[in-house]
């Protein structure tokens, strides 16, 4: 599913209650705004050979999964992004060891499209978003 999805279906709703803003709109904004960060990190994680499928967690919260590279509090943004790895997903469980193939098949090239598991109060998603 990419972002732009996921921004379309939750405005047909806006006529309905335009009072109710989707925080997906501030996460374009801030990713357009981390992106070339972002991509620096994903291109060092895949050079290093560390994963080959680097995923970016955003969230408004606290998560415990992946380690912080771009801070809300210090950047005066709305996300906080951690990076992770399908390895740690794995890991942890988010990712169950049967559904990792069928994840592989539909994770994008990471050169060009950031992995994000956006984690909002309803829930948690994965988002792909290109870097361009």
């Amino acid at each position: 599913m990419d972002l732009e999805d996921l921004l379309k279906a939750g405005s047909e709703n806006e006529n309905e209650n335009k009072t109710k803003v989707s925080p997906l709109k501030s996460l374009k904004v801030d990713l357009d705004f981390y992106k070339d960060s972002m991509n620096e990190v994903a291109n060092e994680l895949l050079s290093e050979k560390y994963t080959q499928f680097p995923i970016f967690v955003a969230h408004q919260h606290e998560v415990s999964v992946g380690e912080i590279i771009l801070d809300r509090m210090e950047l005066g943004t709305e996300w906080t992004i951690q990076v992770s790895s399908l390895e740690e997903f794995l890991e942890v469980g988010i990712i169950k060891e049967d559904k990792k193939d069928k994840f592989i098949q539909k994770f994008k090239d990471p050169a060009e499209h950031m992995c994000l598991f956006v984690v909002v109060p309803e829930g948690a998603n994965f988002v792909f978003y290109p870097y361009k």
